[in-house]
């Protein structure tokens, strides 16, 4: 099935259900006091037990190992991507972690499909929980709440390795992804860099293809979350839209309609969304980039931006319907 086909199915259903959404008992998120729990102790012991996760090192295998335990106790029958790259004249090993829940009906695995993905590697400095611990805890705990559900579409959960250095992880499995695949792939969608920034986001590709980032804020708007989009300010980034800096770029590059999650500022600095904060500027790739700071700092922040990130995550992959 071609990408535009797909997509205009999956805008009907979305269209279709999306006023019932809040009722369902599907909404498993109800309680909302609950909700980031799973993510948070992830983003944790990421940050704090592994710590910084350069690509390559033996920390970045660890959390590759992490979270492939993690997805086989959800029952997702993980595997490594395994690919190397050469940088500084060196080789670089590297994977990507995958696992796939598949529609109810795919036999043939045919079905449409949706990727969800987010780097777990980090820079030397800091320990890497904004970027990007946070991501792995919120992609973690909704595949925990969508584990028995029937859905009518495939989920491929892709954990990134080496996008700081190039988005490596990202680009390889692209490269790999058959025609087909690409055509049944009707998003991707990205996280990155949830705690620390001002505000929460979502960005989408351009013209219609924006329909994910449109249907993640009406979600978030009906669930009082306050999550925004770029504002445009910057004629360099059109609003809705973002830069290529992060592992949605080589998707959206194969022509594959992209949202992605971030926490950041867009209001401030050189109004590109790299300046995260009023109190403290960019938090990520520095110090500061831990668990300690970000809640001394910005009390509340951290379990806030999970609990929203999850819910609205969680409630988007719910309300897509696949219409007969």
């Amino acid at each position: 099935m071609q990408v535009k086909t797909v997509r205009n199915i999956v805008i009907a259903g979305a269209i279709l259900f999306s006023g019932i959404f809040s009722l369902s008992p599907a909404n498993v998120y109800a309680q909302k006091s609950v909700v980031g729990t799973e993510a948070y102790k992830h983003t944790e012991f990421l940050s704090e037990k592994i710590g910084s996760r350069v690509a390559g090192s033996v920390n970045e295998e660890k959390a590759g190992d992490y979270i492939f335990k993690e997805l086989e106790k959800l029952g997702y029958q993980p595997t490594k991507q395994k690919f190397s790259y050469t940088r500084n004249q060196k080789t670089i090993n590297s994977a990507n972690i995958i696992g796939t829940k598949y529609s109810h009906s795919n036999k043939y695995k045919s079905d449409p499909q949706i990727i969800i993905g987010a780097h777990y590697d980090s820079v030397s400095v800091g320990k890497g929980a904004d970027d990007n611990a946070s991501s792995i805890g919120v992609i973690l705990e909704t595949a925990k709440a969508i584990q028995k559900r029937n859905l009518h579409y495939d989920i491929k959960f892709i954990f990134f390795g080496a996008e700081e250095q190039g988005l490596r992880g990202s680009n390889y499995y692209v490269s790999q992804m058959s025609q087909k695949e690409k055509d049944r792939t009707i998003t991707m969608i990205n996280l990155d860099s949830l705690l620390a920034g001002d505000k929460i986001y979502v960005y989408g590709s351009p013209g219609e293809d924006g329909w994910i980032r449109d249907l993640a804020l009406e979600i978030a708007n009906k669930n009082n979350i306050p999550l925004e989009t770029n504002p445009g300010i910057n004629p360099d980034y059109p609003k809705g839209t973002t830069g290529d800096w992060s592992d949605h770029a080589p998707f959206k590059k194969a022509g594959i309609p992209i949202a992605y999650f971030e926490a950041t500022n867009w209001e401030i600095g050189d109004l590109d969304g790299y300046t995260q904060t009023v109190k403290h500027g960019g938090i990520w790739h520095t110090k500061n980039d831990n668990l300690a700071f970000l809640e001394k700092e910005f009390p509340g922040r951290v379990e806030t931006h999970l609990a929203h990130f999850t819910e609205t995550l969680t409630q988007f992959l719910y309300d897509i319907k696949k219409v007969k």
